[in-house]
């Protein structure tokens, strides 16, 4: 039975700085890891656990929202789908797309035709082949409105994709097909340099028709799901742990050193530490920023931190009050957010403040800033208090606005910092409010109660392009719903557009456009932070912090 943690509702009306002085306190974390008697508990169940060497016990965050690969939206869900499902491409140890389902593939001169070879004798995990079409369906089933998916917009550069999704042409007219069972063609309306990595994405991966046609939406639960991935469901237990066995039908099968996988969800990042320390799992999913400290100290073989496209940001709700059709309110906002003591003191564990969308390290990309990055704080504040004014506020009437976020230390030390600063800055009375993770999703997408929300994305591919599309007018995953034509148009342009170079300064413009219109509020870029036990061997830092199941041994313990 799901269990949904209680809300928290704090309203912040005392003084700004004496929040602010305990969120930064927060960050010294004297706990180490938790109560001793607890520890040792944790301690004599895990040494049992620890002894059986077959089994993977990896840390992954909060619920998983949906193990069906063509509605799955979050992170903890990817990370069972990439090990149940593969796609055509999978991501390399440099994060880099490498051969997944397809052994090959060869691309036209214009980069607009991608015919991709299917390695020989692919099944299913019930033993069926798995063929070509098996791939078209999937593509298709994204696609289709009628499965409703946050990411059918990612595959807009193939051909009819956008008509399909918007309901004007039919599923079957995707410019996907297959001409025998282990060719696959997929045609683009304009060149897509990024497409190999997207098709390492759960969006993209194949469909068991069978199954699907009998189960329906239900069909991804245990004792019905068919994949074609290294693992097999064998079982979810909602609010603990999801379970994935060896497939012996997998091509690789041989190669996979682990016999099952357990995906251990906790949503804080405390408690997974002291199941970690516990020898209660193989790796962590994050580490807790108050604790970073004492970790690096006396954990530094087990510490793994290394970049990673994400970004951490708050959104605003644009389709309704106070921040419709108020960009400077929202600018006014953000100018007074110190990030730079956001990323150093309230997180401190090695994240870069965020003046822009996207993160640097992007392939072929420079990332952009607010045009007042670098302007002196005091002449920041001096000009968020004058659009603030404008507005229409004052501290007569004060802006009264709520943060919505999901439950878990890090987001509430930010919270607490932010509102303060809002509070000294401007005056602002800020009310937190937290709530679990897909109880949050909901409240985003539902667009009634949200005012200000956290949210973060994690790139689906090395381009740009992915963090772009997230504010495009109708993309499925665009929770602001920002809409404006002019950044559009850029996108579609850099879309069209075979040169590479032209492309980059029609992203980097419109970059621009959208930051000078604050529909969002970037706050940091994350970094990888991991604890690996020393038995795990094939663990590879990635940019796409992306670690396949299959590639991991286990080595005593």
């Amino acid at each position: 039975m799901r269990r949904i943690r209680q809300p928290l509702a704090v309203a912040w009306r005392g003084s700004a700085l004496a929040l602010l002085a305990a969120s930064l306190l927060a960050c010294g974390g004297s706990d180490r890891g938790g109560d001793a008697a607890q520890e040792a508990a944790d301690g004599s169940a895990g040494k049992s656990a620890a002894a059986v060497r077959d089994t993977l016990r990896r840390g992954n965050g909060p619920e998983p929202d949906t193990l069906d690969p063509q509605r799955s939206r979050t992170d903890a869900s990817f990370n069972i789908l990439r090990d149940l499902f593969e796609g055509l491409t999978a991501v390399g140890p440099d994060g880099a797309p490498v051969p997944g389902s397809a052994e090959s593939w060869t691309v036209s001169a214009d980069g607009l035709v991608y015919t991709f070879h299917l390695r020989e004798g692919l099944r299913w995990s019930n033993g069926d082949p798995l063929v070509a079409a098996d791939y078209v369906a999937g593509m298709r089933r994204l696609v289709d409105p009628a499965t409703a998916s946050p990411y059918a917009g990612v595959f807009d550069p193939v051909r009819n994709a956008t008509a399909i999704v918007g309901g004007r042409k039919p599923p079957d007219s995707l410019g996907v097909d297959a001409p025998d069972q282990r060719t696959l063609v997929i045609r683009l309306e304009h060149p897509a340099p990024y497409l190999l990595g997207l098709l390492a994405q759960p969006g993209t991966f194949p469909v068991h028709g069978p199954t699907l046609a009998q189960y329906g939406a239900e069909h991804a639960r245990p004792g019905r799901m068919v994949s074609n991935g290294p693992f097999v469901l064998r079982d979810w237990v909602v609010g603990s742990h999801v379970v994935a066995e060896r497939n012996p039908m997998y091509w690789n099968a041989a190669a996979t050193k682990v016999q099952r996988v357990h995906f251990v969800h906790i949503a804080d990042p405390s408690t997974e530490l002291r199941r970690y320390r516990a020898d209660e799992l193989d790796f962590t999913h994050t580490l807790p920023a108050s604790q970073f400290a004492w970790t690096k100290e006396h954990l530094p073989a087990e510490l793994h931190v290394s970049p990673q496209l994400s970004i951490y940001y708050y959104g605003f709700n644009l389709t309704r009050p106070p921040f419709k059709s108020q960009p400077g309110l929202r600018r006014a906002l953000s100018m007074v957010i110190d990030r730079d003591r956001l990323a150093t003191s309230v997180m401190g564990v090695g994240e870069a403040p965020a003046w822009g969308w996207v993160p640097p390290g992007v392939t072929n990309y420079t990332s952009q800033k607010f045009d007042y990055a670098s302007m002196p704080a005091a002449d920041r504040v001096a000009e968020a208090r004058r659009l603030y004014a404008a507005a229409g506020y004052s501290a007569q009437n004060p802006l009264k606005v709520e943060i919505r976020y999901n439950s878990g230390e890090v987001h509430n030390r930010l919270a607490v910092a932010i509102a303060a600063m809002w509070k000294e800055s401007l005056g602002v009375e800020a009310t937190l409010y937290a709530e679990e993770f897909r109880a949050l999703l909901q409240s985003i997408q539902a667009r009634q109660d949200t005012q200000v929300f956290r949210s973060s994305w994690v790139g689906d591919y090395n381009d740009a392009f992915t963090f772009a599309q997230l504010l495009q007018s109708g993309f499925g995953i665009n929770l602001t719903g920002y809409s404006n034509p002019a950044y559009d148009a850029l996108l579609a342009e850099a879309m069209a557009t075979p040169d590479l170079a032209r492309r980059r300064a029609l992203l980097e413009e419109a970059e621009r456009t959208m930051l000078a219109e604050h529909p969002v509020l970037p706050l940091y870029f994350y970094v990888n932070k991991h604890l690996v036990k020393p038995w795990v061997t094939g663990w590879s830092d990635n940019v796409m912090n992306i670690q396949y199941s299959k590639n991991l041994a286990l080595d005593g313990g």
